[in-house]
């Protein structure tokens, strides 16, 4: 039964990943793009690794999506004011797509046919047994992680906040 799962969640993720490229709006695009992460996220629960699903999707689907969206609306991409790509570089970036096509099937044909030798505990991605890890064995770089987070936070707050400019009159006592 997981292996028709499987076969489903990769038919999906395919269709997805090559309408995401295909499609012609960029908003059908992104949704497409979200339909890939799902089926992402499935694999992820059928790999018994509830918590890489849920945070792919909370962070792929649901973060950066959206900012993928704001950006994309922000643009206002017309069709009369986007500048049309020479043929140079669309022959390009085609030869460019079957050289890596070409590596990858290189790789895959020598690649080790072997099969993956299972894991003797099946929770090793379960979310209790990563929280136990986690706040015991890592605590430390967990710890410095948020705060170099937090730091890079309030940096970019900073950094956008805009300057108020000087008025020229009220300077001047004269």
């Amino acid at each position: 039964m997981a292996f028709y799962i499987f076969l489903f969640l990769s038919a999906i993720a395919v269709f997805c990943g090559l309408m995401t490229i295909l499609s012609r709006n960029p908003i059908h695009s992104a949704l497409y793009l979200i339909g890939c992460f799902f089926a992402i996220a499935g694999h992820y629960m059928l790999l018994n690794a509830e918590f890489l699903a849920i945070v792919h999707i909370i962070v792929y689907a649901g973060a950066i999506m959206v900012l993928f969206l704001f950006t994309v609306m922000l643009m206002n991409l017309n069709e009369e004011s986007e500048n049309h790509k020479p043929a140079l570089s669309k022959i390009a970036a085609v030869v460019a797509a079957g050289l890596l096509g070409f590596v990858l099937i290189a790789a895959l044909l020598r690649a080790d046919t072997t099969a993956v030798p299972q894991l003797p505990e099946g929770n090793i991605g379960q979310i209790k047994t990563l929280g136990k890890v986690l706040l015991k064995e890592y605590l430390f770089p967990f710890e410095f992680a948020s705060i170099l987070l937090l730091v890079a936070m309030i940096g970019a707050v900073l950094l956008a906040k805009k300057e108020k400019p000087v008025d020229k009159l009220a300077g001047d006592v004269n």
